[in-house]
């Protein structure tokens, strides 16, 4: 195990995006599989293509972009105190999370074959709740890692924290999938 921690710190430091966006892949498609198993409880057979694409878009673009944020973040508003964590918190969640999420879900939504009528309803009926579900959890969660946690390894807390969180997004983008 100490091997694979020493492995994990070398990536880290070589390759800090790359090696999030991998961990961010496994994550996603962990959520995914989690959503899949335990949340929507579906007697059918495991759809592991829906798995792949939530864990395509960690690899590509979750990972990718959360880590560069919080880059900017730390180059913009500095890295230590309790003042610069909350205006990390509130850069965050008034300008990253509501477009992070609409992109998202837009993403999502394409993967899942829906046009730009159908992606209109969706984002229509569920963009606002789930933006409101959004702030019962990720303030409180930002400013833990914000505050908490050296940069290198914040995407790591927020990809963690996500497997619940993206078990929520898999089944609430794929309530409507067989209708």
């Amino acid at each position: 195990m100490r091997s694979i921690y020493i492995i994990y710190q070398k990536a880290l430091k070589k390759y800090p995006i790359r090696t999030q966006a991998v961990q961010a892949g496994i994550l996603m498609g962990l959520g995914d599989q989690i959503a899949q198993n335990f949340i929507e409880n579906n007697s059918k057979t495991i759809d592991f293509i829906r798995t792949m694409k939530f864990a395509g878009i960690g690899l590509f673009i979750s990972g990718p972009a959360t880590r560069i944020w919080y880059g900017i973040l730390d180059k913009y508003i500095g890295s230590k105190g309790h003042s610069v964590a909350i205006k990390k918190v509130v850069c965050d969640q008034l300008l990253f999370a509501p477009t992070f999420l609409a992109v998202l879900l837009v993403i999502i939504g394409l993967s899942q074959g829906k046009d730009i009528e159908r992606l209109k309803i969706k984002m229509s009926n569920e963009y606002n709740d789930i933006l409101i579900n959004n702030y019962k959890l990720w303030p409180m969660v930002q400013l833990v890692n914000f505050s908490l946690v050296p940069l290198h390894y914040q995407a790591l807390v927020v990809q963690s924290v996500a497997l619940l969180w993206n078990s929520y997004i898999s089944y609430r983008t794929s309530l409507d999938k067989y209708k």
